[in-house]
């Protein structure tokens, strides 16, 4: 006899994969991250090319669009600087592009030589290899599509560039929301690494500290990020009328920068030496809960970056912990390895101190001479 399956729906697992692959989230995600850059490419192309047919009358001012396009993109670094090298790039493939078609005509292997051409001048011009390619391209649309006057689209071009600078200026991306992530991004990352090599000092773990250290060692993209998208930020600042309340903040958020890429530094000589001290599998608990102490002050400093009000709670609780950091004092009998280990905190705590307004002077006064 042949059994039969109960009656009723059959029901499908959906791998977990599947599941993930499908989930929109991160869709939406890209979507909403890209509102603004997406805005400000629609706005200056459609601009741009209006202008070049309906004002100077153009008959088809494709490069006074795909100059916006192309100099603006969505990409995270959008400083004014960047959108007129590569709007620079352009034009120069234009020119290179639109001299040619006088000497040789229009052909595949004029293609060719206006391609070749292009990329020499353009490499020999600029050592960005982003610059080289948006000529490249330019050259080759000049090339392939006929065009009823010679160099009209060299104003096109012209057009398409000065769109995208002041869309760049009048429609800003936030650039205190994109800083800030990455900020937070870096800080969590610091607390994770420095939370690994606490619990290796408290359970002897070398194991435990090597992948301390490893996270440590990770930090360095994060910090490149972060100096990124707030050298962008102050940059469109600069020219945008509508972030000038911003520029302080920013600025001040640039000091607290570079004082945790001096951190993220310091914390990974603090790992190399705890992966050392952790070899002979000895708990240290005294290390330990001074680097948890550091940390939690370190989480102030981090929420004082959207609220300036919580920066003098964090001086106050990195001055608790460094007031204790003199390695005869914490580890009177301890080894001289334990005791360098203690004396390499010193570093990592000035360095937090400064983020918080101190001078370098005055954050190292803060420290007890040994």
């Amino acid at each position: 006899m042949i059994s039969r399956p109960a009656s009723g729906p059959v029901t499908q697992a959906v791998p977990t994969g599947w599941r993930r692959r499908i989930d929109p989230r991160p869709a939406f995600a890209r979507v909403s991250a890209s509102g603004i850059p997406i805005l400000q490419i629609v706005v200056a192309a459609t601009a741009a090319y209006a202008f070049a047919h309906g004002v100077l009358g153009h008959p088809s001012p494709l490069l006074a669009a795909t100059v916006t396009v192309g100099s603006l993109g969505l990409v995270r670094d959008a400083r004014p600087r960047g959108v007129l090298e590569t709007v620079l790039g352009m034009l120069v493939g234009i020119v290179v592009a639109e001299l040619l078609l006088l000497v040789a005509g229009t052909g595949w292997w004029q293609i060719g030589l206006a391609l070749g051409v292009t990329l020499v001048v353009a490499r020999f011009l600029s050592p960005q290899a982003g610059f080289a390619i948006a000529a490249a391209i330019q050259s080759l649309i000049v090339m392939a599509i006929p065009s009823p006057a010679p160099f009209l689209r060299v104003y096109d071009g012209i057009i398409g560039g000065i769109a995208a600078l002041i869309v760049t200026a009048f429609i800003p991306r936030n650039p205190l929301k994109t800083e800030l992530r990455d900020a937070r991004a870096l800080f969590a990352a610091l607390d994770a690494a420095a939370a690994t090599l606490a619990q290796a000092l408290r359970r002897g773990d070398r194991l435990r500290a090597e992948r301390g250290l490893e996270k440590a060692r990770a930090l360095t993209p994060l910090a490149d990020h972060w100096r990124s998208s707030l050298e962008s930020g102050i940059a469109i600042a600069r020219i945008s009328p509508f972030l000038r309340r911003q520029r302080a903040e920013l600025q001040r958020h640039e000091r607290v920068r570079a004082s945790l890429d001096l951190a993220v530094r310091n914390l990974r000589v603090i790992a190399r030496r705890v992966v050392y001290v952790c070899d002979d599998g000895r708990a240290r608990p005294v290390p330990a809960e001074l680097l948890a102490e550091v940390m939690r002050a370190a989480s102030v400093v981090s929420d004082s970056l959207e609220d300036i009000a919580l920066q003098p709670a964090a001086r106050e609780a990195l001055y608790a912990v460094a007031r204790r950091l003199d390695p005869a004092d914490v580890l009177p009998d301890a080894s001289l390895g334990d005791q360098n280990l203690v004396a390499a905190l010193r570093p990592l705590v000035v360095d937090l101190l400064t983020a918080t307004g101190l001078t370098p002077a005055e954050a190292r006064a803060a420290i007890p001479r040994i």
